[in-house]
């Protein structure tokens, strides 16, 4: 009995993982439950691991490469069974399955890899279904030898074999023909083998850029999660009707508080971003029309506070959550928020602590940004944007005083949160950033 190793949807929105490193080379013996790969995923890098016992007999990506979720990957098996069928019946690199699975599946090799049924991946919660694109297929019957390598002769005469289209295809994506495998006839280029190296965009297909009139640029490919931001971003500023409300906080109270808590030992320290979020996590408890999601024929209001907070990393942001953020004391939110972003930056987090955000923070006050809009999360229907404190002069008494103030944006969905429902949750937040004791009881 062989298992097939399959491409899995590692995260909720999943769809194609990026090969990052292989933890076993061919001949060795596994068993179920031991990571194979490392697989980059839209939001993290996750471990692929083994769904059956025996030995890697077949590493069908190299590392670098992409796959849709479903294609199949390697295949495990005992040292002496035959897995001839299997490999023959594999999809071609980057082509998709017929349906995405996230599961391996266990076949007996006497039966073709090519009729093997595979499970269908599950809806996406926010409505989210992609196609595999259109495929060319060989002639019944017809045998394709394995493709040459980058830089090895192919076809007749030692040339280059490609199609007119995967030609044309090639050069409109700026795709090296002579650094693709061919899955058609005798190694040739065709039109699928051009839609799967850009899909997946790994450098080494690139062709080279010629700089036109001695200009100096690089193209760079886009990684998983950076393909998952853009594609997020495209479903959230266009979309939908976005409105902002922008206040300003008095975070005197909250210094004085801060440095009585020092006082008290490390045990004690918190930020002032910490206690920002403790804040808006007591505040949504009191506003359920604001901790929810806009579902399209429905609002959705969350009983428990589940708060996002954007961390940007060297690939791009991602959003770790602290969940049932309300109920837990500031100090615990402190220590979960800096474990998160560190988790976050390493790319370690699991899909349970970056998924089910009810609301989302976005704080760039470090950077020294007066103040700034940020982008909905969807299906969430608001987002905070954080800018950084500053000693302003204010009148008093007849004449001023400094105070530390603090400028926020509130962006919102207007098909489910009107004008006065987000002024009014500012409010609350206003009234517990400025009275920071009323978050310690």
């Amino acid at each position: 009995m062989a298992t097939k190793v399959f491409m899995e949807a590692l995260s909720p929105t999943m769809e194609e993982g990026r090969l990052v490193k292989w933890l076993k080379n061919e001949g060795d013996a596994v068993k179920s439950g031991d990571p194979l790969a490392e697989v980059e995923t839209d939001k993290a890098i996750m471990e692929l691991v083994a769904r059956g016992d025996g030995v890697l007999r077949k590493r069908l990506v190299g590392e670098g490469e992409s796959r849709p979720v479903g294609q199949l990957v390697g295949v495990i098996a005992a040292p002496d069974e035959n897995i001839d069928a299997l490999i023959a019946g594999a999809a071609p690199a980057g082509a998709a399955a017929a349906a995405q699975p996230p599961e391996q599946v266990v076949a007996k090799t006497q039966e073709s890899a090519g009729t093997s049924s595979v499970p269908r991946r599950p809806t996406e919660s926010q409505g989210e279904a992609s196609a595999p694109p259109q495929q060319e297929t060989a002639a019944a019957g017809e045998v394709s030898p394995p493709a040459a390598g980058p830089g090895e002769p192919r076809g007749n005469g030692g040339q280059l074999r490609s199609s007119p289209l995967a030609r044309r295809l090639a050069s409109e994506r700026g795709l090296d023909l002579s650094r693709l495998q061919g899955s058609g006839p005798g190694g040739r280029i065709i039109k699928r083998d051009i839609e799967a190296a850009a899909a997946t965009g790994p450098a080494a297909t690139r062709a080279p850029i010629r700089a036109p009139s001695g200009a100096d640029f690089e193209d760079i490919p886009l990684t998983q999660i950076r393909k998952t931001i853009a594609k997020r971003l495209v479903e959230s500023i266009g979309p939908i009707p976005t409105f902002y409300l922008t206040a300003e906080f008095d975070l005197t109270r909250v210094s004085e508080m801060r440095a009585a808590m020092l006082e008290m030992g490390d045990e004690y320290k918190v930020s002032v971003n910490d206690v920002l979020l403790k804040a808006v996590a007591t505040a949504l408890a009191q506003h359920p029309e604001v901790n929810a999601h806009w579902l399209g024929d429905r609002i959705r209001q969350h009983h428990r506070v589940h708060l996002g907070m954007a961390v940007a990393t060297p690939d791009g942001l991602i959003v770790p959550v602290i969940r049932d953020a309300d109920q837990k004391r500031m100090s615990e939110i402190s220590a979960e928020a800096r474990e998160l972003a560190k988790r976050a930056r390493e790319r370690k987090l699991t899909p349970e602590e970056y998924t089910g955000s009810t609301f989302s923070i976005s704080n760039l006050g470090m950077f020294g940004i007066d103040e700034f809009t940020a982008i909905i999360n969807p299906p969430e229907v608001a987002i905070l944007a954080i800018g950084t404190a500053q000693d302003v002069a204010v009148p008093h008494d007849g004449g001023y005083v400094t105070r530390k103030r603090l400028r926020v944006t509130m962006s919102c969905d207007h098909r489910a949160v009107d004008g006065a429902v987000g002024a009014t949750f500012l409010q609350t937040l206003r009234r517990l950033i400025e009275n920071p004791l009323m978050l310690v009881f």
